[in-house]
């Protein structure tokens, strides 16, 4: 193989645990290259690289920024959307793997919002020439890791040596910020509640992965977790399909409520992060989700340029 050659992606996005850091890197290159053309509108480089393709969206779960993003991303690289039921996704009327066998012969490629991993891992080994990305489900969510992952390359640069808290339930998005933030060479500390930590199983699969010596590290006290981190990140105390223990995870969390005081506990000029939908006053303070160390809207919008670079490598 020419060693010259851009390193090559999976057939599929099912997780961050999908790309090595060659392609990881070189992701998080086109997301600046096309978050800095954007303002060429259809006269950027890349503003054609989806032409005469269809990609379909498959939510089974609610969604503001993914679907916005993935619909706005689509449509800026010149591709159509093909909107499905979220029905279909149960697999119920036809099995999913009849489902990805007809839409590879429309489409090029499936967007898929749902709750169990193993159902987008049966439509993309189902689809031989369908390529298959997680909007996020239950175990992980990629997707955003590529925003939170660029995000903070926009701020610090080099990513290696640094420290970032998660603070909360060790859920989807504790998963994938662990995986691509070890891969940058980042450190992860996860503070949660006993029953609610980051599953040995992730802790083991980082470790294959991680770069420049990061690790992951689990703790039940959230100030130790967050003293002298460079970043702190937090999420809903119960998300989509837990509604019913809401009241319950509201009284184990609310010692983990990310506010001034624990935000005062990590380094100077630490960042806030959060995937939102946010929860003012309960997982976070409006005090610090509003303040200049938040970047949570910057993490919004980045969504769009990752989605970009990723439909663009995988699919364009």
């Amino acid at each position: 193989m020419d060693s010259s050659a851009p390193p090559r992606f999976a057939k599929d996005f099912l997780s961050i645990l999908d790309l090595s850091p060659d392609v990881l890197d070189r992701l998080l290159r086109v997301s600046a290259q096309m978050k800095a053309d954007r303002r060429l509108g259809r006269q950027a480089p890349a503003a054609t690289v989806l032409a005469g393709l269809h990609v379909a969206l498959l939510f089974e779960k609610p969604s503001l920024r993914t679907r916005s993003t993935f619909e706005i991303a689509i449509r800026e690289l010149g591709g159509d959307t093909l909107h499905l039921p979220a029905a279909l996704a149960e697999g119920t009327r036809e099995p999913l793997q009849d489902i990805a066998r007809n839409l590879e012969r429309w489409v090029r490629a499936l967007v898929i919002r749902t709750f169990a991993q193993e159902k987008v891992a049966t439509l993309a080994a189902a689809g031989r020439d369908l390529h298959v990305i997680n909007a996020l489900t239950d175990e992980e969510h990629p997707c955003q890791a590529l925003a939170d992952a660029f995000t903070l390359r926009e701020r610090w640069g080099d990513c290696r040596g640094r420290t970032i808290a998660f603070v909360g339930d060790g859920n989807n998005v504790a998963t994938s910020l662990a995986q691509v933030a070890c891969m940058l060479g980042v450190t992860v500390h996860v503070a949660s509640p006993s029953g609610y930590e980051l599953p040995d199983s992730v802790v083991d699969e980082v470790a294959r992965v991680a770069r420049d010596g990061a690790t992951v590290r689990l703790f039940s006290d959230p100030r130790r977790a967050v003293e002298g981190v460079n970043a702190v990140y937090t999420d809903v105390w119960a998300s989509m399909g837990e509604e019913a223990e809401a009241a319950a995870r509201r009284h184990i969390f609310t010692p983990y409520q990310v506010n001034a005081e624990l935000m005062a506990a990590a380094a100077p000029n630490a960042l806030f992060m959060h995937c939102l939908p946010a929860h003012r006053g309960e997982e976070v303070t409006s005090d610090v989700i509003d303040s200049s160390a938040s970047v949570v809207f910057d993490q919004a919008e980045n969504r769009l340029h990752t989605q970009k670079a990723l439909l663009s490598m995988l699919v364009g």
